[in-house]
């Protein structure tokens, strides 16, 4: 019989939950959604390739139930599509889904930047300049994995000072949705210390308390990285076709 611990996931833990492990199956289950996540988010499963059900269950040496979980909760998250009688692939990214998915979110973040901005305290700048100079010093060691983690805690902060649960709500399963659209763009060459010149400006935004200017600050920074991806989305699409007509394909 397996220990039980409390366990409790909050709303607002949708961006940084807390978990205690209630049974092995259960952190069997993370270890297994961390595997795959990071095999994706690093290139080693790629788009339409096969994730194995028998495979992972020898790996692990476990049965398939925990991994048919963690296939629903990476369903769920946009890493995998199942399919029925034949497993479970790497979901393809599409220009449209990175397209509709950063439109969503430069309204919602910005707005929620436009009510923060009335509602934060000295005390939240301070936060934030904090989490800010963590991502400096992440971005200098290339650390792209925490980065994102702390990443999500700025934006979490301004969030949830924004005053409004159904926002917070909406914005929760927005980046469970869009979480790797958003480490791959963090991935690119650069984009780790923009990210912290952004904030910086933001901030200055927040002290002012200037809900329109940091309205447009959220909004421009999410609607850059979506463009960023698509740039790199199809400068990997021209590689491909260059390499497979066998020509020489140039530096761009």
């Amino acid at each position: 019989m397996y220990t039980v611990y409390n366990f409790t996931i909050t709303l607002r833990g949708a961006f940084s939950v807390r978990r205690k492990p209630i049974e092995r199956h259960q952190t069997l289950r993370e270890k297994i959604l961390e595997t795959i996540r990071d095999a994706i988010l690093k290139g080693s499963l790629k788009a339409g390739e096969k994730v194995s059900e028998p495979e992972l269950a020898e790996r692990f040496g476990i049965s398939r139930t925990p991994i048919r979980e963690a296939f629903r909760q990476l369903e769920t998250e946009g890493y995998l599509t199942v399919i029925p009688r034949k497993g479970a692939v790497v979901t393809a990214l599409s220009e449209r889904d990175v397209e509709e998915y950063y439109d969503i979110k430069s309204v919602l973040e910005g707005h929620a930047a436009r009510m923060a901005a009335e509602r934060l305290t000295d005390k939240d700048m301070e936060k934030l300049e904090a989490i800010n100079a963590r991502l400096e010093r992440l971005a200098d060691e290339g650390d792209v994995k925490n980065f994102f983690r702390v990443h999500n805690e700025f934006h979490e902060t301004f969030i949830r000072a924004a005053g409004n649960e159904k926002l917070l709500e909406c914005m929760s399963q927005l980046m469970m949705k869009i979480n790797r659209l958003r480490m791959a763009s963090l991935s690119l060459p650069g984009r780790m210390k923009i990210s912290v010149e952004e904030h910086r400006k933001i901030i200055e935004a927040f002290k002012t308390h200037d809900g329109e200017r940091a309205y447009q600050l959220v909004s421009n920074t999410a609607q850059i990285g979506g463009q960023v991806l698509l740039q790199s989305m199809a400068r990997e699409e021209f590689i491909k076709a260059e390499k497979g007509s066998g020509k020489k394909v140039m530096d761009m």
